[in-house]
């Protein structure tokens, strides 16, 4: 398999240049760290509330879309993008989502006009039930982490991030299927360390890792709506093992901490999924050296503020 490279994210970000926003960044100080300065890249500011849209408009754009439409599966990030998308491009959306979405999410697809259906615990029943769907219909699949077009399309980010950044030496990025980490490694993979976190109760990479395939997992804990991927992507894998990426795993208390952190010192109220980069600091699951410049991607904004706060 031909690994993706800065080439396709280049004509990613010039497809869907003008559709998706550029979301800027802030430096904040961690004082438990020794006062150590990171960049944060607030993408959780983006259209729909998350990162997504970068690949669900890279995918539309690049294929021919049939009459019926377009379908996916997700746990509630990716279904919301396609949905925008479909939406912008004038396109019907089906999403495929598990009972245990956020209804937050839920809400926003419906408002958005995707038709809307809830199967399954886990996104893996969801992805499965679609697949069915889709071979009735014939709607294009638009899959949230594992093919070119949408991993490329998320590429963009970080083209994005280090014009706005320049000095940066070190991301560090959340995991759940593994198309953010990918598209990070498929831009900047040659030229920066890309640090992979991931929920404890969610593994896809580390169990990959260790399996030298993906395999699936068991998922549950707080952020299993946004990384909450049985398996991690075979594009994600081949990065990954290709760049010698190492998994950082974080527990729910610490994805819980690093939201209220993130709002207490940076005022960004953001989901689960969107603090698992900054717990996998905050933890000190991965320790940065004294001469690395160290940006955290925060990816998604989409949560009730009682689910943070209680």
């Amino acid at each position: 398999m031909q690994l993706l490279d800065e080439t396709h994210v280049v004509e990613a970000a010039e497809r869907i240049a003008g559709r998706v926003r550029s979301t800027p960044t802030v430096d904040v100080v961690v004082p438990d760290l020794g006062d150590l300065p990171v960049n944060l890249k607030l993408e959780h500011l983006q259209h729909a509330g998350s990162f997504k849209p970068r690949g669900a408009f890279n995918r539309l754009l690049s294929a021919e879309v049939p009459e019926a439409g377009v379908i996916c599966a997700s746990g509630g990030n990716h279904g919301i993008a396609v949905a925008h998308a479909a939406k912008v491009l004038g396109l019907h959306a089906e999403v495929f989502l598990p009972l245990s979405s956020s209804p937050v999410k839920v809400q926003m697809l419906r408002a958005l006009g995707a038709s809307v259906r809830q199967v399954g615990s886990v996104y893996g029943e969801a992805h499965e039930a679609m697949r069915e769907r889709a071979l009735e219909t014939r709607a294009l699949e638009v899959h949230p982490y594992d093919h070119p077009a949408t991993v490329a399309g998320q590429g963009t980010l970080f083209r994005e991030w280090l014009t706005q950044a320049s000095d940066l030496t070190t991301l560090v990025v959340a995991v759940g299927g593994g198309g953010l980490m990918a598209g990070a490694l498929a831009a900047l993979g040659h030229r920066l360390k890309i640090v992979a976190v991931e929920p404890r109760h969610a593994p896809t990479l580390a169990v990959a890792l260790d399996a030298d395939e993906p395999v699936d997992v068991d998922v549950s804990g707080i952020a299993s709506d946004s990384l909450g991927a049985r398996r991690l992507g075979s594009i994600a894998f081949a990065l990954a093992r290709h760049h010698g990426v190492v998994s950082v795993t974080v527990g729910d208390d610490e994805i819980n901490a690093a939201q209220k952190w993130l709002w207490g010192h940076a005022r960004q109220f953001v989901e689960p999924g969107g603090a698992a980069a900054m717990a996998g600091l905050l933890s000190r699951g991965y320790r940065p050296s004294r001469d690395e410049r160290v940006g955290v991607l925060i990816c998604g904004a989409n949560v009730e503020p009682a689910s943070v706060f209680g």
